[in-house]
């Protein structure tokens, strides 16, 4: 075993070659890679105190070095040519420092790429309201992002102005021009900067996270006046999301937002990663709900919020779908394992029902 720590450029650039998603610097554990969702230990010595700070020094623009001993943690963009870009983040731990650090796409990838359903792409023909990507941590929304706003600004002459935190795909103009605008760098936050946004001129604004009740009002009145806003949230499916948005607010709003939602959203894409049946890699499956004339019906009224998720399965002619269907599609595409599937469906009775494994109903 090797006794001495690689250059953090090799690290980074094993990252990269084998594929993962991200790298994990723990005092005390040699190096992780995340690949396909799992954690691989490299065959390296334990990261000392010293070699993390060492590490942190080489990644962290000189601005933010000395605040990790303020903050609990850090997080900015770091690139380099050749290897791409990758979003850190840096936090103590029993008084030392660990490091992660997530691989970026290079560029934006086509809808086709990412292997999304084609409805996906007629959110990108919207002209104004709000468009929500959904998931987990790792789930594929900031690359579904980034391939929006690419498509966007292939095929629209418009202002593209993004607020993210930090700066991970880098857009160059096409037929848009496309604003990039850092928290911490140039504005002081989410809500600082949608709150200026709209002195901007902007036809298209994605803002990285709708993290708090200031943003999100924000992005609402922004989709309402106009403007294609596009964001992400940290929520499993369009139920919670929509739940979640009204459990912001104090309960004195939630007509308000209701009102809001009905009249600004668009769309809601969710997403989870499912390991490939054959080989590395993970294919996505995606939950998607357009705001029908149904779908507003229930945002408006909560009596009727209860037969949301009825809406999404009856609404393939829209080109909805729940995550089950999505999955059970992958399934019997050959595209993913039973037993895989099995741990992503949402009622792993119905996905048995669906795909013939369970006959009797009653069962």
């Amino acid at each position: 075993m090797p006794d001495q720590l690689p250059e953090l450029d090799e690290l980074l650039a094993k990252l990269v070659s084998i594929g993962g998603s991200d790298l994990h610097l723990k005092v005390g554990s040699p190096p992780a890679y995340r690949i396909d969702g799992a954690l691989n230990l490299a065959e390296l010595p334990p990261l000392t105190p010293q070699q993390t700070e060492a590490l942190l020094t080489d990644l962290a623009p000189e601005r933010l070095i000395h605040t990790i001993t303020d903050s609990s943690d850090l997080d900015f963009a770091y690139g380099q040519p050749g290897l791409g870009r990758f979003r850190v983040n840096a936090y103590r731990q029993r008084g030392s420092i660990n490091i992660v650090v997530r691989s970026v796409a290079p560029s934006s990838m086509t809808f086709t790429e990412l292997g999304l359903p084609e409805s996906v792409s007629r959110v990108c023909d919207e002209r104004d309201g709000l468009i929500l990507v959904t998931g987990p941590t790792g789930s594929g929304k900031t690359t579904t992002c980034a391939a929006i706003i690419d498509y966007i600004n292939t095929n629209r002459r418009a202002n593209i102005i993004t607020i993210e935190d930090p700066i991970e795909v880098l857009h160059k103009d096409k037929r848009a021009i496309v604003s990039q605008r850092e928290v911490g760098v140039d504005t002081e936050s989410y809500a600082a900067g949608m709150a200026s946004v709209i002195r901007q001129d902007p036809d298209v604004i994605y803002v990285g996270e709708l993290r708090d009740d200031a943003t999100m009002e924000a992005a609402l009145v922004a989709a309402e006046t106009g403007h294609l806003v596009i964001s992400t949230m940290y929520t499993i499916d369009a139920v919670e999301t929509v739940h979640r948005i009204l459990d912001t607010f104090p309960p004195y709003l939630e007509r308000r937002i209701r009102q809001m939602l009905a009249t600004s959203l668009r769309a809601i894409v969710s997403q989870r990663l499912i390991p490939k049946i054959e080989g590395p890699g993970r294919v996505p499956a995606v939950e998607i709900m357009f705001n029908t004339e149904a779908v507003r019906e229930r945002l408006v009224d909560p009596e009727k919020m209860s037969t949301l998720f009825e809406q999404i399965v009856e609404g393939s002619f829209y080109g909805m779908q729940t995550f089950d269907q999505a999955i059970t599609e992958r399934y019997e595409a050959g595209e993913v394992s039973f037993s895989d599937a099995l741990l992503f469906v949402t009622s792993p009775r119905d996905f048995k029902l669906a795909t013939g494994v369970m006959t009797n109903p009653g069962a």
